[in-house]
């Protein structure tokens, strides 16, 4: 439960380091959020004009029902539909922030390892990959949140589970992926694919749950989501130092492979040279058979006629 505490604590940080820092980067920093905000806004909008006809359009076995019932069903459909757009719009907002604010967020990332000291080299690739990258990281970040979602929104029907377990749930994942998200950023730069990352805050479900579960709370405020965006990435950086500190990181593409060495280890130290037979005394030198050396043989016979 500590952990809950401690990525709370990330989060406060990565908002701290930004304002000790807005004033230089503010303007490159809001602008990814502030035009994914406004391409979720009006999608939203469209959605609450056209959620009681898509209702009405998914239920043709309902025209037929009696007044309260069909009311009913429809109100419930459709409240559940805006509710998984919102689902969905929390979730995915860090991901097409990212995305179009990548440039921006990865020297967010890099400038926040250098001021804490042992900031990894960042891979050598132009914008146009990188962008590849983060964009196939992010489908499949999706993809997932498209599983939990509707297996959440099913869920949703059952009798008091939907209306207690689920929402809570609801927010957990949204935590989740959202820290997936965020923290992919630094965790890139270390050179791990998206399922070691998966893989590392799974192992540490409560600081994940601690840093992005009030994040995924303050992101359904959207104006909110704006500014907490920079702050969020950069705690999401402090967050994968503790995750893998530099001692521990993966070692780099030329460890392992002969003819390449690793310039994270140390080369080994020379040892005292050995000494080949060539470079001892004759007397010293005993044949390979096992019989004695010649001038030791001699001596010998000699001091048994003495």
């Amino acid at each position: 439960m500590r952990d809950l505490g401690v990525g709370f604590g990330y989060l406060a940080k990565g908002q701290r380091w930004v304002s000790r820092r807005g004033s230089r980067m503010k303007t490159g920093l809001l602008l990814p959020p502030l035009i994914t905000l406004a391409l979720y806004v009006a999608a939203l909008v469209v959605l609450g004009f056209w959620a009681d006809d898509i209702t009405a359009w998914a239920t043709p076995f309902a025209d037929d029902w009696d007044s309260p019932w069909q009311g009913l069903l429809r109100g419930t459909l459709t409240a559940l539909l805006f509710v998984g757009g919102l689902f969905f719009a929390v979730v995915t907002f860090a991901a097409v922030t990212l995305l179009v604010g990548q440039p921006f967020y990865e020297a967010l990332a890099e400038q926040v390892d250098e001021s804490e000291g042992g900031a990894p080299a960042g891979p050598e690739l132009p914008l146009w990959r990188e962008l590849v990258i983060s964009a196939r990281d992010s489908l499949r970040v999706l993809l997932w949140v498209a599983v939990f979602g509707v297996s959440l929104f099913a869920l949703g029907f059952v009798p008091v589970i939907g209306q207690t377990v689920v929402p809570v749930a609801g927010v957990c994942v949204s935590g989740f992926f959202l820290t997936v998200e965020l923290a992919g950023v630094a965790l890139a730069r270390r050179g791990l694919p998206i399922k070691e990352r998966f893989r590392l805050l799974r192992g540490r479900m409560m600081l994940t749950l601690g840093f992005g579960v009030p994040l995924a709370l303050a992101f359904l405020v959207p104006v909110v989501a704006v500014f907490l965006m920079p702050g969020a990435v950069a705690g999401a950086t402090l967050l994968a130092r503790d995750l893998l500190p530099p001692e521990e990181e993966p070692p780099g593409p030329g460890a392992g492979k002969p003819g390449r060495a690793d310039p994270a280890r140390p080369a080994p130290r020379p040892g005292p040279r050995r000494r080949r037979p060539a470079d001892l005394p004759a007397e010293q030198v005993r044949p390979r058979d096992g019989t004695e050396p010649a001038t030791e043989l001699t001596a010998r016979n000699g001091r048994r006629h003495a």
